[in-house]
């Protein structure tokens, strides 16, 4: 970047009214990463030969051999919008599942998105989904529909035929705003031709239109078809005409909101401090001589300078040397640098302030979605996945002597990718690492072996399963090993909706105070009755605590060791040791020796632990096991072989629907069965079937499969009978 690139950027970043934040997110292969770098080579970040082949945001091997984007990596251009200069720093996000996590982040960092489908292939299940993410944080969508050069080249179709066939889409992606927004946002977030936050055109020509543009620039939709229909390469001259960065960054300067307006509307959704507070006026405000809120949303480990945190600063200013404290991990850190983005690249800085995308060197131990401030302040709400990983393996080190330095990029690679889950076993030296599927497990292996240069070998998939119940169990009684306590418990399924209401972030998971007002008018809400609503003390992953005892005056010096044994048990069940799903464990009665030494955790632990795993026994204890819903596509021909794939593999189908171009089919199939799928589909279809993961839930696995399953994991694990 040019110095004086360099200086307009520092001094645009000091103006939040000037500064546009977004996301670029789509299904796979529906051109993204072209598009984005043809926005770079425009805005003069990188050379116009090189756009839509240096896949500039490309940076590790494997998304260059893979030629798909994996890593979402932020860069930040110049745009002119009627004489004035505006900053706009994009991220670019990864279309495939697998790196889903990648989506969910990005878009808390972001205030609009450009959602990109194919002309021809139109709303895909991953369109859905990330669409489905960005409204779940207040971000505006806008439209671009790419690849119109294969409508007129590939498809022929005419200027009416054209015109239905983007109608079909705008009204399908505003009937999903509607389905997917919140009230108030279904209607404020529609993408309509007329005000210009839809745009159409080929990222691989490098043009695109939208209405304003065609008005001001006095172009027709004719022009467009006789330059392909000239032959030749006539097509450059819409390039020309009709740049695609110059159509595009207009229409996200116009439509999308800069970040003093969004966060006026953003805050409430993904920040629960008060916002009458000083912290939350700023936070509101985005103001920049406020109290500092910055939310890392990707950590990435620079060969120079060591761990950079790249995140969202949304109120405040940080200097280099400041010293700051992180919310989540409560400890203090220090600013050893700061800077913002341009590619691959950092442009250092001594100061960034509220606003922008910044990169910040120096906070030990960061993790994703930590909220760090000077003061300490209520943290964000957890950025929340849609997915969880289902898939694990095994891995450990070839050599003995490479084991340490294993642990070390395990710890790397989980702080990379969040959405991974590790388990560091450092005494057998087998950890365990989890994902959302082979996929993703099989390209972090990659990534340890290419980039980090180390041997390691991994076992073959495990599928994760739930442990739950079907009915409430009776009293069971848990005694602590000295016998002078007794605790009493319940274990019974949690309601559906209050399940619900957990997943969707409506009930906050961790553990309660006495006086949570705003849970309790949450849970009335939701049907449960305000005496219970308030003996809620825990919510964790997807289970609830609750408290019934009356008057036992104790109570409060070890409930806080009986929650930390019910969050142990949860992880582990008492089945098969796998994590347990939608239970609803109460505390009915206790029994307490009165002399505080004979009622430490040594003694409450093991107490909680034997209730609980008593009641489970009582209330009927069952597998869950996970299940995805895929699209297929694929030509018509092979109707008969994907559907007897899909019930070779348990799988169930939702919906079939065919037309002249092929077969859609949505199956829904258990992931135990999904190991290998990829290839298996590809043999059965002769390598042109596409499956794509649209949702995943768990589900009771028949009663026939139960024993057989839990009797392999206890196997699997080296659980004695007792364990």
């Amino acid at each position: 970047m040019a110095a004086d690139m360099t200086e307009k950027v520092k001094e645009l970043q000091q103006n939040p009214s000037h500064i546009r934040n977004i996301a670029i997110c789509a299904h796979i292969d529906h051109g993204k990463t072209t598009f984005s770098d043809n926005l770079l080579a425009g805005a003069g970040m990188m050379s116009e030969a090189l756009a839509g082949k240096a896949r500039t945001l490309d940076f590790h091997e494997d998304e260059a051999e893979r030629g798909i984007t994996i890593d979402s990596a932020s860069v930040s251009m110049i745009h002119n919008v009627e004489g004035e200069d505006y900053l706009i720093n994009l991220i670019d996000t990864p279309g495939h599942v697998d790196f889903g996590g990648d989506v969910t982040r990005a878009m808390r960092a972001v205030d609009g998105a450009i959602v990109l489908t194919c002309a021809s292939e139109g709303i895909m299940p991953q369109t859905e989904t990330v669409l489905r993410q960005a409204l779940k944080e207040r971000v505006r969508p806008i439209l671009f529909i790419n690849k119109v050069d294969r409508l007129i080249r590939e498809v022929k179709l005419t200027p009416e035929e054209m015109q239905k066939r983007f109608i079909k889409i705008i009204n399908d992606v505003n009937s999903l705003i509607t389905k997917l927004a919140e009230d108030g946002y279904k209607e404020k977030f529609q993408v309509s031709v007329n005000d210009g936050s839809v745009a159409f055109g080929s990222a691989f020509h490098n043009w695109a239109l939208s209405i304003p543009y065609m008005k001001k620039k006095n172009i027709s939709f004719k022009e467009i078809i006789d330059a392909y229909e000239a032959g030749g390469e006539e097509y450059k001259i819409l390039a020309k005409k009709a740049p695609i960065h110059e159509v595009i960054l207009s229409m996200v300067v116009n439509n999308h909101p800069d970040p003093v307006t969004a966060q006026k509307y953003r805050i409430p959704k993904i920040w629960h401090g008060d916002l009458e507070s000083e912290a939350g006026q700023d936070l509101i405000n985005c103001n920049i001589n406020g109290e500092v809120a910055f939310v890392p949303i990707k950590i990435v480990v620079d060969p120079h300078a060591g761990e950079v945190a790249a995140g969202r600063l949304f109120s405040g200013t940080i200097k280099q040397g400041d010293e700051l404290y992180m919310n989540i991990a409560k400890t203090k850190v220090k600013a050893q640098q700061v800077s913002i983005y341009k590619g691959a690249s950092r442009v250092q800085l001594d100061r960034v302030v509220a606003g922008n995308i910044v990169g910040i060197v120096g906070l030990r131990d960061v993790v994703v979605g930590e909220t760090i401030s000077v003061n300490p302040i209520v943290p964000f709400e957890a950025i929340s996945h849609l997915f969880e990983p289902v898939v694990t393996k095994s891995i450990s080190a070839k050599k003995t002597a490479d084991l340490p330095k294993l642990i070390e990029v395990l710890r790397q690679v989980g702080k990379e990718d969040p959405s991974l889950r590790i388990e560091i076993n450092e005494e057998t030296g087998e950890s365990l690492i989890s994902g959302m599927g082979e996929l993703h497990l099989e390209i972090i292996e990659n990534r340890i072996k290419t980039e980090k240069g180390l041997d390691i070998e991994c076992g073959s998939p495990i599928v994760v399963f739930r442990e739950s119940v079907i009915k409430p169990s009776p009293p069971a009684e848990g005694r602590s090993p000295n016998k002078h306590n007794s605790f009493f418990l319940t274990v019974e399924p949690l309601e559906d909706n209050i399940s619900e209401a957990i997943v969707e972030g409506i009930v906050p998971s961790g553990r309660i105070k006495k006086k949570d007002k705003a849970l309790d008018e949450t849970l009335v809400g939701l049907g449960i009755t305000r005496d219970e609503a308030q003996q809620y003390r825990d919510v964790f992953q997807g289970n609830v605590f609750l408290d019934k005892t009356k008057g036992e005056v104790h109570i409060g010096e070890v409930i806080e060791l009986v929650l930390d044994s019910f969050e142990e048990v949860m992880k582990a069940g008492p089945l098969a040791r796998e994590p347990t799903l939608r239970l609803k464990v109460s505390l009915v009665d206790l029994k307490l020796h009165e002399d505080s030494i004979h009622r430490g955790p040594a003694q409450v632990y093991p107490a909680i632990r034997e209730a609980i795993r008593e009641a489970f026994k009582g209330a009927t204890p069952t597998i869950f096991e996970p299940v995805q819903v895929h699209q297929i596509e694929a030509p018509i021909e092979f109707m008969g072989a994907v559907t007897s794939l899909i019930s070779t593999k348990r799988g169930n189908l939702n919906d079939v629907q065919q037309d002249e171009t092929g077969i859609t089919i949505r199956a829904e199939l258990p992931v135990q069965e999904m190991i290998g799928w990829t290839s298996d589909l590809r043999s059965a279809t002769e390598g042109r079937g596409v499956s794509s993961l649209v949702s995943q839930t768990f589900k009771k696995m028949p009663n026939e499969l139960q024993v057989k399953v839990i009797a392999q994991i206890r196997e699997r694990k080296g659980l004695a009978e007792n364990q």
